[in-house]
């Protein structure tokens, strides 16, 4: 029976968000608090139960979740990530640890127990993609600059929330928080995010742009459904959330040529799961409890408004943006959604917090979703007010460190050579990422396989050996295009440091040296990073030492073949990351 019992309870919400939707628009209120309201009346906390299955309500909010996330996804791009910038990431970094600090604090002054406090943190210091960016569309400021500022800050808080969701997980199930096993999840998180999102961008945009090829829309729809619902079965069986396979999905999928097709077709879909997703969080809705902690609710979104709002416009400022920029990108981020649910979702299911939570969090995004608007529209008037009763002085200064960064910045040669160095860091960090990754994943595959290696009558020293050996080897590539930016990095450093008028007739002799041991010492710290990583598959020393002398003579043997290999694997991931803009219409 409860195959139809889902059809008929997926049904009257369908309906409820269909009459919700045209309700809130005529009252010119966001969508997304209509269906959570909607949820509660037809819930199994109000009289006259509309739908009471708690087997359906989850089977809704997991459809809603892995939907939602892969459009979100989708919208996040790894393109997005690289061109949001430093500052703007350390801005998010800066303002979700700072949210995170007031939530644990506010938690802990109320009385309530450690995890709630600490979930409490998460939920109110990740701000809400979809009430944000549908506020800048439907008041039409997606072309101001401080819009372009939000979606900086929201991709970069997106990055941090796949983060906090897994290092959370861990915490729910070790119950504390514990060095050790924080440091192994997080280091399960980059080997899971790292190949996948590497495998992925090698092999899934390119699939995805050659199904687009046949031109047909369902087919092009089911598969990325397809990839979108088995990265989540994945991410499930490697310990992970469904909501973080989704994501992923989605951002190895906008790196297709195919992406704006994706994205027209899925749209769709997103608007009804995002229904789902939001009437099932007000179906869990206890409207009692929700009374018993109104005024806990109510503080907590003030403290979200004024703090995001502060947190923001302050980074925004400190990173060289003039002051009314900065705070309308701040008054922009002044709510919590989507990621939020999702926190307290996992909490609920883990069985580490209080039934309470949920509704608190609930209502203070409803409060803040509906404040949104009202602050947004609001932004001019009020940075014209705080301009009037701000003293001149500290206008001036506002004004003058702004311009100060802005001459700061590279032009001309300058500008040429800081192009060259970050190119030159950003591929040697991916190297060094790709190495560490290899070793990371065969430290997985001794701790989950050793018992087939004993089965096969194969000992720890020797499966160390041909684990760390297959890691090594298998490094050799990438081991040799650090070395070789590394040495470019040298002897521009070297051209740029070592001026004429200060080393003289020992100038070209210490360029020489400079630029030789710079990729000498990035190998070694390369190889201390390593030693300490693979610590657990390490050989014997004499057999390591061995191994590293064939690795070498390898390397001086096959080194233009392994500098080629390199090459075609860096050419298709460059193809991949620098395509051009798709359309976001659906053409085709």
């Amino acid at each position: 029976m409860h195959e139809i019992g889902f059809i008929r309870d997926l049904a009257v919400v369908m309906l409820v968000a269909g009459a919700t939707t045209i309700l809130f628009q005529r009252m010119r209120q966001p969508v997304l608090l209509g269906y959570i309201l909607a949820g509660v009346l037809i819930g199994p906390h109000t009289p006259g139960v509309l739908v009471g299955d708690a087997r359906t309500i989850d089977d809704i909010s997991n459809l809603g979740v892995v939907l939602l996330m892969f459009t979100l996804g989708l919208e996040f791009s790894v393109r997005k990530l690289r061109d949001v910038g430093i500052g703007m990431l350390l801005v998010a970094v800066g303002e979700v640890g700072l949210m995170l600090w007031i939530g644990y604090g506010i938690g802990s002054l109320f009385g309530w127990k450690g995890m709630d406090a600490l979930f409490l943190g998460a939920i109110i210091s990740l701000s809400s993609t979809m009430v944000a960016t549908r506020t800048l569309s439907e008041l039409g400021q997606r072309r101001q600059p401080f819009a372009q500022l939000v979606v900086g800050l929201l991709v970069a808080e997106d990055m941090l929330a796949i983060v906090m969701l897994t290092l959370l997980t861990a915490v729910a199930i070790g119950g504390s928080v514990q060095a050790e096993a924080a440091f192994t999840l997080i280091g399960h998180l980059g080997l899971f995010v790292v190949v996948g999102m590497i495998l992925g961008l090698l092999l899934l945009p390119r699939l995805v742009d050659y199904v687009a090829g046949f031109g047909r829309d369902e087919t092009l729809l089911v598969s990325a459904l397809g990839i979108c619902f088995g990265a989540s079965l994945v991410a499930v069986w490697m310990g992970f959330s469904v909501a973080l396979g989704a994501f992923l999905a989605g951002a190895v999928v906008a790196e297709s040529r195919s992406s704006g097709r994706v994205v027209h077709l899925v749209e769709p879909l997103r608007d009804m799961f995002a229904a789902l997703f939001f009437v099932a969080i007000g179906l869990k809705i206890d409207p009692a409890m929700l009374w018993q902690y109104a005024v806990p609710a109510l503080l907590i979104a003030g403290v979200v408004i004024i703090g995001k709002t502060l947190a923001c416009s302050l980074g925004v400022l400190v990173v060289g943006h003039e002051p009314r920029t900065a705070l309308r990108a701040g008054l922009g981020m002044a709510q919590i959604g989507e990621f939020s649910f999702v926190i307290a979702t996992l909490g609920l299911s883990l069985g580490v917090i209080s039934d309470f939570i949920y509704p608190v969090a609930v209502a203070v995004s409803v409060l803040c979703m509906a404040l949104s608007p009202y602050l947004s529209r609001s932004g001019d008037r009020v940075a014209s007010g705080l301009r009037r009763v701000t003293p001149r002085s500290v206008q001036l200064l506002a004004t003058s460190y702004s311009g100060w960064l802005e001459h700061l910045k590279p032009v001309n040669e300058n500008a040429t050579l800081a192009a060259i160095l970050r190119r030159l860091l950003w591929h040697i960090a991916v190297n060094i990422l790709l190495v560490v990754t290899l070793f990371m994943v065969g430290a997985y595959v001794n701790a989950h396989g050793w018992t087939w290696f004993s089965t096969v009558g194969i000992g720890r020293e020797m499966r160390h050996t041909m684990i760390w050996a297959c890691a090594l080897f298998l490094s050799l590539p990438m081991l040799i295009a650090v070395y070789r930016k590394a040495g470019a990095l040298g002897m521009l450093l070297a051209e740029i440091g070592i001026r004429e008028s200060f080393a003289r007739s020992y100038t070209h002799a210490i360029r020489n040296i400079l630029a030789r041991v710079i990729p000498l010492a990035t190998l070694l710290l390369l190889g201390i990073l390593l030693s300490a990583l693979g610590s657990a598959i390490l050989p014997p020393r004499g057999i390591a030492i061995f191994l590293l002398v064939v690795g070498a003579v390898l390397s001086v043997v096959l080194w233009r073949g392994l500098v080629h290999m390199h090459a075609r694997l860096q050419a298709a991931l460059k193809e991949t990351l620098d395509k051009p803009e798709p359309p976001v219409d659906g053409a085709g």
